[in-house]
């Protein structure tokens, strides 16, 4: 059984700002309150899915969520008119208000983890929506991203939909950001990583996915014991800034590309991987030295969460890096120095200008959710949301007419932003194959 992936790219929402909002995620925390450029952000990641279609890497895109979340400011007391409730809000809870505002469901690896149908029980493609409960701002997401995923995955005799894990912090859940699946185009091995047990507790920056929560995603997807791998992330890594483990690593077809440090046992976890191929292929382990690049340098550029893709016809992998890869000395060297060994599984490297995600801690991993399908099945998808050049020119026209050039720390107080974004995204539901009902302010 062939299986096509098609990378679906959150577009970047109206309200993109850098609130500094994710503890343990150096870039948002050093770029707290500095000048936003959202409509530059949002042709950054159209630019981007464009590129990946001219590859020919097959290319989707997702909605943003509606922001601010006025629904969840009237949830804590708040009232009256919508600009009245956000002025309150500002005034007596600036962190609540602050990620009600957040456009950060743009990351949309952190939307879901998605189990294709060769290696689930029942034959069908099953997507568990993120519950994200270790960021409010995050948090908020979920019942919104499952909206999303119902619209998209219309038919339930081919795709399972599975709301969020209970939102505590025993089954903390981060979505495909620290999922990977190994394959050689069929069945895979599905790699979960999580940062903690459920019983523990850690200084430092929070370890965000729980064992408890990557165990209950594989049962209800209904994942064979026998291909499943559940890896435990170094804890060194989460205090280096890898909050998640797409920070640290990245797998695309029989090739696992991480770095020395990413994982707490790696011999362990090559090992399994191994055993848990047998049968179907041989893996590849594309290691990253940290004489090469420290894991420092592999956070602040964002070496790993790169994206690598399969272009039609070639014989290795294609790896799709942000330009700060380039910039640094260290990773750019590296990465030369690998494309240029003979037989390399990774032997192409194309840079991408995502400058305005990579300011908020998101790398072009980070941008897009992975979705492996087979024929039938992405025919079954809402053709919609695969982009084309028609639909990438609408996407363009829209975000040039909706978006602001800027926000500053001082705009972000301005009610204005509300029916802004409200008439944005009515808008986009007559681009997008969403309905009129998509979006709770739609909904009254």
């Amino acid at each position: 059984m062939s299986l096509a992936e098609i990378n679906f790219d959150g577009l970047v929402g109206p309200t993109h700002n850098y609130a500094g909002l994710s503890e343990g995620n150096l870039a948002s925390a050093r770029n707290r309150d500095s000048v936003a450029r959202p409509r530059e952000a949002a042709l950054e990641g159209i630019a981007k899915m464009r590129k990946l279609a001219a590859l020919g890497a097959p290319q989707g895109v997702l909605p943003p969520h509606a922001r601010p979340d006025v629904h969840f400011l009237r949830s804590l007391g708040f009232s009256g008119s919508d600009a009245a409730v956000w002025r309150r809000a500002w005034e007596e809870e600036e962190a609540a208000a602050r990620a009600a505002l957040a456009a950060s469901a743009m990351w949309a690896a952190n939307a879901a983890t998605i189990s294709p149908s060769p290696d689930c029980a029942d034959g069908r493609l099953h997507a568990s929506a993120a519950n994200l409960s270790t960021m409010l701002h995050r948090f908020l997401e979920a019942e919104q991203t499952q909206r999303t995923l119902r619209a998209l995955l219309l038919d339930e005799a081919r795709f399972a939909v599975h709301e969020a894990l209970p939102a505590h912090g025993a089954f903390s859940d981060e979505g495909a950001a620290n999922h990977m699946r190994l394959h050689a185009g069929g069945e895979g091995v599905e790699v979960f990583v999580y940062g903690r047990s459920a019983a523990e507790a850690r200084a430092g920056f929070p370890a965000r996915q729980t064992l408890e929560a990557c165990s209950a995603i594989a049962r209800r997807h209904g994942l064979s014991k026998a291909r499943t791998v559940f890896a435990r992330q170094a804890p060194e890594a989460i205090d280096a800034g890898a909050f998640h483990n797409d920070v640290v690593a990245v797998a695309h077809e029989h090739v696992l590309f991480h770095h020395e440090h990413a994982f707490a046992d790696k011999a362990a976890l090559y090992a399994e991987i191994r055993e848990k191929a047998r049968g179907l292929f041989e893996p590849v382990f594309v290691e990253v030295s940290a004489r090469d690049v420290s894991l420092a340098e592999a956070v602040s550029s964002y070496l790993f969460n790169s994206q690598l893709v399969s272009e039609p016809g070639a014989s290795s992998l294609t790896l799709i890096a942000p330009t700060e890869v380039r910039d640094n000395n260290r990773t750019a060297a590296f990465v030369a120095d690998m494309i240029a060994k003979p037989g390399a599984a990774i032997g192409r490297v194309e840079y991408v200008d995502v400058r305005q995600s990579m300011r908020n801690g998101g790398g072009p991993a980070c941008l897009r959710l992975r979705i492996a399908v087979t024929a039938p099945e992405r025919a079954a998808l809402a053709q919609g949301f695969l982009l084309s050049d028609a639909l990438a020119d609408q996407l363009e026209a829209w975000v040039r007419s909706h978006y602001r050039e800027a926000l500053a720390p001082e705009d972000l107080a301005d009610p204005a932003l509300i029916s802004e974004t409200q008439t944005a995204l009515d808008a986009l539901t007559r681009i997008l194959p969403l309905g009129g009902d998509f979006y709770p302010f739609q909904r009254g």
